[in-house]
């Protein structure tokens, strides 16, 4: 059974446009998207749209939904965090489930409820060998413990994704966020994508079936891939969606502000800001189109492409950011503006999914490797 409403990419961008309406703003303030949106979206199979079908997904393409991702990032970079750890949940089971796992937890994603990836830990970070989380078998069960930070969209979570140590290597499993010794507390005033309901999640002696428990016994590294490329490819989309959104801000604020007796767009340093801007955007998407394409293909180059993307298109969001409010002055510093919220939105984005300076790490050892 398929996700009913829209499908197509048009439809979807316009039912997303439809339910963000000038709303970003206040789910900013107030730190959450309501319950109605997030499950409406959920329910349409939004937030995971590269499902396949036969899941009851929408079975977007990476190009589709990379689109429909940097539109929802122009709007909402918190609603768009859900998309990428609900797309990265759902990646998780396609990618590392067997077919039963594939077959109980993909249309439950699809089809109404949310995901959270459970990665970070207090003492693990872009280290995630290090995670101190365990999951011990125990009949035919499995008794999770240990504790999670910074896990994005797990105030709203249905299901987490958890990852950690399994006997002397490492495995994901799934967790019903309602489940006993489960604690789940909200990330007090994060600086950016402040609705996304980023938190603390701590795991006492959770007890889930063992067959919940998503590739058990390989290396960290290859379990971590694994995800951390889905999230990569969304995030690195959301960033070409905050570059098109301050250009927007730009564009028009540039042409109807004057100074000194002519719009500021006639001033060659304004306009500088604007080129370097169109650059950026243009730049990020075709990175971003790039990994798109290497994922359909399911190229080797699919790894590289996408922390390359994840690379150009946060830094660019940051600089493209800071140049929006310098532009737009006093008129964008108002935290209620669209590129105040892209000034601390984008900033995120340099350390989520694999910060600035590990995805530097993994571009020159592929450099070193492909070019040597």
């Amino acid at each position: 059974m398929t996700a009913t409403g829209p499908t197509g990419l048009d439809e979807l961008i316009a039912f997303a446009g439809d339910m963000i309406g000038d709303e970003a703003d206040a789910w900013d303030r107030a730190g959450t998207i309501p319950d109605d949106v997030v499950r409406k979206f959920a329910a349409q199979g939004v937030l995971c749209a590269q499902v396949p079908a036969r899941y009851g997904g929408l079975g977007l393409t990476s190009a589709d939904n990379g689109e429909l991702t940097a539109f929802v990032g122009s709007r909402c970079s918190s609603l768009r965090s859900l998309m990428t750890s609900q797309g990265m949940a759902a990646w998780t089971i396609q990618r590392l489930g067997d077919k039963p796992q594939r077959t109980a937890h993909l249309p439950r994603l699809a089809g109404g409820e949310v995901a959270a990836v459970a990665f970070s830990e207090p003492g693990a970070g872009s280290d995630l060998s290090a995670m101190a989380t365990t999951i011990e078998p125990d009949g035919d069960s499995v008794v999770v413990t240990g504790e999670k930070v910074w896990i994005t969209a797990a105030c709203y979570a249905d299901l987490l994704v958890v990852f950690g140590r399994y006997g002397s290597q490492a495995a994901a499993v799934v967790v019903p966020a309602s489940a006993p010794g489960v604690t789940v507390e909200r990330v007090p005033e994060p600086l950016g994508c402040r609705a996304a309901g980023h938190a603390f999640v701590r795991l006492d002696g959770v007890r889930v079936p063992a067959a919940d428990v998503l590739g058990g016994g390989q290396s960290t590294a290859l379990l971590v891939t694994a995800a951390l490329a889905y999230g990569r490819i969304s995030v690195a989309w959301g960033c070409a969606g905050i570059l098109r959104s301050c250009l927007a801000s730009v564009s028009g604020h540039a042409r109807r502000r004057e100074q000194f007796g002519k719009p500021l767009a006639e001033h060659q340093l304004v306009a500088r800001h604007v080129a370097e801007l169109l650059a950026a955007e243009r730049i990020a998407t075709r990175m971003c189109a790039h990994a798109s394409q290497c994922w359909d293909m399911r190229s080797p180059e699919m790894v590289s492409a996408t922390v390359l993307a994840k690379y150009v298109s946060s830094r660019h969001a940051v600089a493209g950011a800071a140049a929006a409010v310098q532009v737009l002055a006093s008129a964008g510093a108002r935290n209620s503006h669209p590129v105040a919220r892209a000034y601390r939105d984008a900033k995120l984005m340099e350390i989520i999914e694999g910060s600035t300076e590990i995805c530097e790490l993994m571009l020159a050892e592929h450099a070193l490797g492909a070019f040597a």
